[in-house]
């Protein structure tokens, strides 16, 4: 099978075509498609129309699935896929409140975070919904070398929901909530595969710059979330009914959106990989 690779940003992305991953493939695709999602970080399979079943093929060819923290939100079948569903969604004056509604890594806040994410779209609305992604491998690289060099000894915990968070995150009850993990993350990591350095941010569940002062390490933080976020590093991904998309939680930040009609349904299938414990790049 001869798949056609489309880069679809100047930094990071890829549109993947003339494959089926409902089909068969041999260790040599899995090798290069693994390949791919190190490079480009970012991979988009148009028209694949994955079921649970198949979604859990397809991400088996990248690394063994992992439970998502929330069980709420898995499909009893199918304990490993969980799912994004407008139904879910509370409405504050009139607006969806989107979970993932401004831009993160997936579980932060575990001792081994998902190393990607999928989705496999099943409902869009007509309009909206979109889901953007920016490359925090860049924007390390295009920050003045002092600036790098200081931030790259540094730590941050990563707790359920951030004293500082900018959204709100699900409410667990006591028993749940002592579940969840919280632990200390650098502030940039090395990618194991590429070796490149990247910002890792999560300002919904960092709680602050470990040996600096609060106010001074929330500062920071905002900074270089600020920075990272630029749209020129930026993929927007306007989602089909079909599409199977991949990203590396070590290379980009991801947002939802929530600019949507609450009347029209979107449904997505997701599933997460088992991660390492993160490198810090210093």
């Amino acid at each position: 099978m001869t798949m056609e690779i489309s880069p679809i940003s100047p930094h990071f992305g890829a549109k993947i075509t003339a494959i089926d991953l409902k089909k068969d493939l041999d260790r040599d695709t899995h090798a290069k498609l693994k390949s791919l999602l190190s490079e480009f970080a970012v991979l988009v399979f148009p028209k694949q129309f994955l079921g649970p079943a198949d979604l859990v093929r397809a991400g088996e060819i990248f690394g063994d699935l992992m439970p998502q923290q929330l069980q709420k939100y898995v499909l009893p079948d199918f304990p490993m896929v969980g799912y994004n569903s407008t139904k879910d969604l509370p409405l504050k004056d009139g607006k969806l409140q989107v979970r993932g509604e401004n831009y993160h890594t997936d579980h932060s806040n575990s001792v081994c975070p998902p190393k990607a994410t999928a989705l496999s779209a099943v409902t869009i609305p007509s309009k909206g919904g979109d889901t953007q992604f920016v490359d925090v491998r860049q924007a390390f690289d295009d920050l003045p070398l002092g600036l790098q060099e200081k931030i790259v000894h540094l730590r941050s915990l990563h707790v359920h929901e951030s004293s500082r968070s900018p959204r709100t995150f699900t409410k667990l009850s006591e028993e749940d909530f002592a579940k969840i993990p919280k632990v200390y993350q650098p502030l940039v990591i090395r990618h194991p595969v590429s070796k490149r350095p990247a910002l890792y941010l999560n300002t919904g569940r960092m709680e602050g710059i470990e040996t600096m002062d609060a106010d001074e390490g929330f500062a920071l933080i905002n900074s270089l979330y600020e920075h990272a976020t630029d749209t020129k590093y930026e993929y927007r991904h306007r989602w089909a009914e079909g599409d199977f998309v991949i990203w590396d939680n070590r290379s980009v930040m991801h947002q939802a959106n929530a600019d949507y009609n609450p009347e029209e349904g979107r449904y997505l299938y997701r599933i997460m990989l088992e991660g390492d414990a993160l490198q810090a790049f210093a």
